[in-house]
């Protein structure tokens, strides 16, 4: 298994980028939406277009890229030589990514209070939570690069 994983480890590596960047578009995408959502009537065409836009987007983009994150991610995990585990980059870049997927839970959450007509938080809130996955990326981004300890 460990000599598969090396020799595939260009593809995997290019897979796991491909992946995070169709999640990270995505979880910046839909708080923007709710944004916009939170100030549309209930009951609207305008926000029945919501609907299905924020459901399709989680759907179709944003679950399947997270899942396929992991996948790749775990492999290059498992691949010798890519990871030192005694150094605390890592951990903290591991930490991240689930706070990340955490952050991911939470839209998924909100979007079916949307769904329901339920939603009880200004667009304001939805403004800056936008700003979460910005900052979770910018430090999984530096630990994986920098690698600063």
């Amino acid at each position: 298994m460990d000599d598969i994983l090396a020799d595939i480890y260009p593809w995997v590596k290019s897979l796991h980028i491909i992946s995070v960047i169709a999640w990270m578009a995505g979880m910046f995408y839909l708080p923007r939406l709710y944004v916009y959502h939170a100030e549309a009537e209930i009951g609207s065409v305008q926000s029945e277009t919501f609907k299905v836009m924020e459901r399709r987007l989680l759907r179709g983009i944003i679950n399947p890229a997270m899942i396929s994150t992991f996948i790749f991610g775990g492999l290059l995990l498992l691949t010798p030589g890519i990871v030192d585990w005694g150094e605390p980059w890592i951990w903290l870049k591991l930490a991240l990514v689930f706070l990340m997927a955490g952050f991911h839970g939470h839209l998924s959450r909100w979007r079916k209070e949307f769904e329901a007509d339920e939603n009880q938080r200004p667009s304001k809130f939805y403004r800056l939570v936008n700003e979460i996955p910005t900052v979770l990326m910018i430090g999984i981004v530096i630990l994986v690069v920098v690698k600063p300890f």
